[in-house]
């Protein structure tokens, strides 16, 4: 239990309570400690009832049954994993613009999900953290199943085809792609590609609960210089930098 808190401790603020929450809600609709009814999004209870909390349990939220019990165990590696590797990799040194991703994608899979009639989040909220990374370390080599490997850009698409072949899925991993790919073209593709405006920027006043450290560390705790605005957008990168992660590691690949 002591090594269980210092691991929980050593994680980065966001990637922590994002796990924690949809642990606890998964755990309490389960045991009956909530009444898993009022956790789902729902449009007619959210918008006429003015049941304002549905949009955030339904993302910490997910039914655990003996069918959906691995499922949701591999969206726990996977929001584990990415999230982690986003916030102490690109975003490490500023948590107010990753914030401010979390809180864009989450508005996304809101407004679709209403649109939709879709009751949780979890899967295109993962998703879509999983394929910005797999955006940012598009040559990075991640293993799957069987041994297979492949460049980290082709993983979402790949995680779409084997739920789709596997169980009829692929609906929400769609979700989350469509998600995942907006926030990287406004952020990245549309200024830096085709030398537009930036149209996402960080609002001040996440800066002032946030604020920017002033050095980012790299992985091993190498200090690396200060970044300038992050508003700016410096290119993202297309292959492994000096402070990356290296090789993926996917459905316990090694």
């Amino acid at each position: 239990m002591a090594d269980f808190g210092e691991w929980f401790k050593s994680l980065p603020r966001f990637t922590k309570w994002w796990l924690a929450l949809t642990v606890g809600f998964t755990l309490l609709g389960r045991f009956g400690l909530l009444s898993p009814q009022l956790l789902f999004l729902h449009y007619e209870s959210f918008v006429h009832k003015f049941q304002i909390w549905r949009p955030a349990t339904a993302l910490f939220y997910y039914p655990l049954s003996p069918a959906t019990g691995f499922h949701f165990l591999i969206n726990l590696y996977f929001l584990y994993n990415y999230s982690l590797r986003l916030e102490t990799g690109f975003f490490e040194g500023h948590p107010a613009d990753y914030c401010f991703m979390l809180i864009f994608n989450w508005l996304a899979c809101v407004i679709i999900a209403l649109i939709a009639e879709l009751p949780l989040l979890m899967d295109p909220m993962v998703l879509s953290v999983l394929y910005i990374w797999c955006q940012l370390n598009k040559d990075v080599i991640v293993n799957f199943w069987f041994g297979t490997q492949f460049k980290a850009m082709y993983l979402p698409w790949v995680l779409f085809a084997f739920n789709l072949i596997i169980s009829g899925g692929g609906f929400l991993e769609l979700i989350g792609i469509l998600v995942g790919h907006l926030y990287y073209f406004l952020s990245f593709t549309y200024p830096i590609d085709f030398g537009g405006a930036s149209l996402l920027n960080t609002p001040a006043i996440l800066y002032q609960y946030f604020p920017n450290t002033r050095t980012v560390r790299g992985v091993g705790g190498q200090a690396a210089a200060p970044r300038a605005d992050f508003n700016q957008r410096p290119p993202p990168p297309q292959g492994p930098r000096g402070h990356d992660w290296g090789q993926g590691n996917i459905l316990g690949g090694r």
